[in-house]
């Protein structure tokens, strides 16, 4: 590995959805999106919704992440552990949109869910989004 790339892996419970050594990834965490170079400095922190771009040198991907940790070793590599993220080409926008279009026709009808359930649908709103803007951005 070269000192101008880091190693990055994106891994999830069902698979190694990503790894390479690439040149910068940009992601959103608890604190706001970050940008990491080769050599930064160790960090471990919570992983937000949003888009990871992976710059290398054959261009820029896009991935769709809802969640999870992110760890920047010593070593100079980085490991995202994501509850869930796919690449912005895996995204099919029809089923995204209609899993959206479901979350939001359930928040307008259930007005007076309990706070769980509230909080669970804003979520999946919020998922879904990410999916359908990520995969429009990608086209």
């Amino acid at each position: 590995m070269s000192k101008r790339t880091v190693q990055f892996s994106i891994v999830t419970t069902e698979r190694t959805v990503y790894e390479n050594a690439v040149h910068s990834i940009t992601l959103p965490t608890g604190g706001g999106e970050i940008t990491v170079l080769p050599n930064h400095i160790p960090l471990v922190s919570t992983i937000g919704t949003g888009a990871i771009t992976v710059k290398t040198e054959d261009g820029e991907q896009l991935f769709a992440v809802s969640g999870g940790v992110l760890e920047v070793r010593r070593d100079n590599s980085v490991v995202v552990l994501a509850g869930n993220t796919e690449p912005a080409e895996e995204i099919d926008i029809g089923r995204a949109q209609a899993a959206y279009d479901r979350a939001k026709a359930y928040l307008e009808e259930k007005r007076d869910m309990a706070d769980v359930d509230y909080a669970r649908m804003q979520a999946l709103l919020e998922k879904n989004l990410n999916r359908i803007t990520i995969a429009r951005n990608r086209a």
